[in-house]
């Protein structure tokens, strides 16, 4: 059996358990299991601009804090249901993304990484100035129980299938970007951008595109996550912290592969979980540690050292030792 047919049989081994896990499973297992699935979504679609684009956005969790505010001021404002609210919100997000993106996306490296973080910031302070729309710093809260509910809340189960849906669909996605024109014209922008402009690729366009779907796909889960928690503030949902988790897990996984972003949040995920509960003083400082080595021993992410190690019956992890001078 071939690499890609045993990673096709777990592929699909492991989405008919997660369709199951719910029948055998606790709530709070539920629970975190959902949060896998909404990281690695956002995981997901931070490798389409910063994976295939090779431009490392650190402000893609504006999308999921405008995803989330947007829902939670139409059910709460204007009285809409979820899923319209959860329409609009992946619009909205699309939308912002090409309008701030025509501009920014003429930045690069780490300049465009400054530009987009401070669009974060500089749109939570928005959202945090707004208080008879947004709540201001008080946060807002979507009406979920009781007659005021425009759709009532649906529990944990409900909201693992939506996650997980959510990260088949961006799956999907990113799975058809790959093995598209578009993808590789993403891919020799990464490479080479002005030799990808000079051999006739759109450039600003094929930019635009694969911000404009990082930014629907995010502002999807931060609509979900607003509808879970029920009561949402600025900083909790416009939280840095969040970017640089979900990059953290595409990095670890393998960036501008499929399986990669998945891989990185469903381990890195666990890894934090069981940290947590035998090291509950020194697991920060352990889980960092844990990265950092993995970092440096797998730059070119665990799914490409893998692929790697198949594809040359060898394991070329002395290869990235002397790459990386150790």
């Amino acid at each position: 059996m071939t690499g890609r047919r045993i990673a096709l049989v777990a592929a699909g081994a492991s989405l008919v358990y997660a369709a199951l896990a719910p029948t055998f499973t606790t709530g709070s297992l539920l629970r975190t299991l959902g949060s896998i699935f909404m990281f690695a979504t956002l995981a997901q679609a931070w490798n389409v601009i910063g994976g295939f684009a090779g431009y490392a956005s650190f402000g893609n969790v504006v999308f999921f804090g405008l995803g989330g505010y947007v829902v939670a001021v139409l059910m709460a404002k204007a009285r809409w249901g979820f899923w319209p609210s959860l329409l609009v919100a992946i619009v909205f997000g699309v939308v912002f993304a090409v309008l701030i993106g025509l501009p920014v996306l003429r930045l690069r490296g780490h300049y465009f990484a400054i530009a987009t973080l401070g669009v974060a910031e500089g749109t939570r302070e928005v959202v945090l100035n707004m208080p008879r729309l947004t709540g201001g710093g008080s946060g807002i809260t979507i009406p979920a129980l009781g007659t005021r509910a425009t759709t009532p809340y649906p529990g944990n189960r409900a909201f693992y299938y939506y996650f997980l849906v959510l990260l088949v669909a961006a799956t999907a996605v990113v799975w058809l970007i790959s093995r598209s024109r578009f993808g590789y014209a993403l891919r020799a922008i990464h490479q080479d951008e002005d030799a990808a402009g000079a051999v006739g690729i759109d450039t600003t366009r094929a930019k635009t595109a694969a911000f404009a779907i990082s930014g629907g796909l995010t502002a999807a889960a931060g609509a979900i996550f607003a509808f879970q928690q029920v009561t949402i503030y600025p900083e909790r949902l416009f939280s840095v912290e969040i970017t640089v988790l979900f990059v953290v897990m595409a990095v670890i996984g393998g960036t501008g592969t499929v399986a990669g972003p998945v891989v990185g949040a469903v381990a890195l995920q666990f890894l934090s979980e069981y940290l947590r509960s035998h090291y509950l003083e020194f697991h920060t400082l352990i889980f960092g540690a844990i990265i950092i080595v993995a970092v440096v021993f797998l730059p070119q992410g665990s799914v490409s050292f893998v692929r790697e190690a198949i594809a040359e019956r060898r394991l070329p992890l002395l290869d990235n030792v002397r790459r990386n001078r150790l």
